[in-house]
């Protein structure tokens, strides 16, 4: 069906990603790329500057290494962290990849996504492509 699936993920505890890991599975072809996506919210300028550049760099390793341990549960699947608001960013990055099909878990909202919005709800409403949403 899809040839170039993106997958976002959190990772923190409380974000399960079988689910759309699944969804993807069963929307792919046989020669489907996957990217596992994880953007990380931007540090605000006042705290940045005081941070050695030394701890960014080793704050990127395991996130990274997360990332490519869930990108080997799928064939041909790459691993990419980038840093951004997530509903922008990852809408963002699907347009400038060439992404098919956007599979994100999402959770039960609550009383914040009225004012708020969760992340899979902006995605879903600013996507160009398709989006399947797994709670």
């Amino acid at each position: 069906m899809y040839k170039n699936i993106l997958i976002p993920v959190a990772l923190d505890r409380d974000h399960d990603t079988k689910a759309s890991f699944e969804a993807a599975r069963h929307l792919a072809d046989a020669d489907t790329k996957f990217t596992i996506l994880h953007v990380r919210e931007p540090i605000p300028a006042y705290v940045a500057s005081q941070i050695p550049e030394c701890v960014f760099e080793n704050t990127r390793h395991e996130p990274l290494e997360e990332l490519h341990r869930k990108a080997s549960e799928l064939p041909d699947a790459s691993a990419r962290l980038i840093s951004g608001h997530p509903g922008r960013a990852i809408v963002d990055f699907a347009n400038e990849n060439e992404i098919d099909c956007i599979s994100i878990a999402s959770h039960k909202p609550g009383l914040e996504n009225i004012f708020v919005g969760s992340t899979a709800n902006k995605v879903v409403h600013h996507a160009k492509c398709p989006v399947h949403g797994t709670p």
